[in-house]
């Protein structure tokens, strides 16, 4: 069973996200980045996940124009990078954003990073935009429980989603839990590790039972502990692969068995260095 755009989870805003998405960090090279997306829409993804940051946000604005999908087809998630953080240079980093990808509105925007200085401005920032109109949902993206707590403090609109390094050797379910119980929703990215979970012999073994690649268990894992995923590839044939998870179980002993192998390990930055550092 593939991925349809059916597989959505409803914000706290009521708006309804696809629970799986195309990730499309570092892919800049334009044959790779239209190859890989005309791949991801052949196998059900119409969520695509890019930011200022990512510097591709023009390619995929091309490939949507020259796509044929209608607009209300996809779901566009964009960021503002750290440097851009601040009431007015939010304002007009979104702008830039809108112009590149060729859209009158975007689904999803993020605060990239946080950052402790311009932290509030930003967000009020971000409350404008969707109050206007021209983002349909806000949300944020590294940040840790005590950053969501200030934030909340003073915010008008809890975040929509909250996008963060998950992945079985980095479970993030303190996070999870903590995102749950504000109805936030906890969208995982990196969710394959990076490659490095794959070898991990409990979820090969897993694999091997199910019939299925350790990237299939792994993202079935994530989806069953109700996470969104942007699993990111740029081989067609795993493209469709992470696309058809539907079509089984994971029973509860062996996500208990996944989740023990939790070791804590990041390979991305700790937020806590990014919040300081500005």
């Amino acid at each position: 069973m593939a991925l349809s755009m059916q597989d959505t989870l409803t914000l706290n805003n009521g708006v309804k996200m696809p629970c799986e998405g195309f990730g499309l960090f570092s892919m800049t090279d334009e044959d790779i980045f239209i190859s890989s997306l005309e791949a991801a829409v052949d196998a059900g993804y119409r969520l695509f996940d890019t930011a200022a940051q990512y510097g591709n946000e023009h390619l995929l604005g091309d490939f949507l124009k020259d796509s044929g999908l209608e607009r209300s087809e996809y779901f566009i998630t964009s960021k503002v990078q750290n440097r851009d953080q601040g009431y007015e240079k939010t304002l007009k980093a979104f702008d830039t954003s809108l112009k590149a990808l060729q859209l009158d509105y975007l689904d999803l925007y993020l605060v990239h990073w946080p950052l402790k200085d311009p932290f509030f401005e930003t967000w009020k920032a971000m409350e404008h935009l969707y109050s206007e109109g021209f983002v349909r949902a806000i949300g944020v993206s590294n940040f840790e429980s005590h950053h969501l707590d200030r934030l909340l403090s003073r915010a008008n609109f809890v975040p929509a989603v909250e996008q963060l390094e998950t992945h079985p050797h980095f479970s993030n379910h303190v996070m999870r839990d903590y995102l749950k119980s504000l109805g936030m929703v906890h969208q995982a990215w990196g969710p394959l590790g990076r490659g490095a979970d794959l070898d991990d012999p409990v979820i090969c073994d897993i694999a091997e039972k199910h019939g299925k690649s350790p990237a299939q268990i792994i993202l079935r894992w994530h989806r069953q502990h109700g996470v969104a995923i942007i699993p990111k590839s740029q081989t067609l044939s795993r493209i469709r692969d992470n696309a058809d998870i539907y079509d089984f179980m994971l029973t509860p002993v062996e996500m208990k068995k996944i989740d023990l192998q939790n070791k804590g390990e990041r390979f991305g930055q700790a937020p806590d260095a990014v919040y300081v550092k500005d």
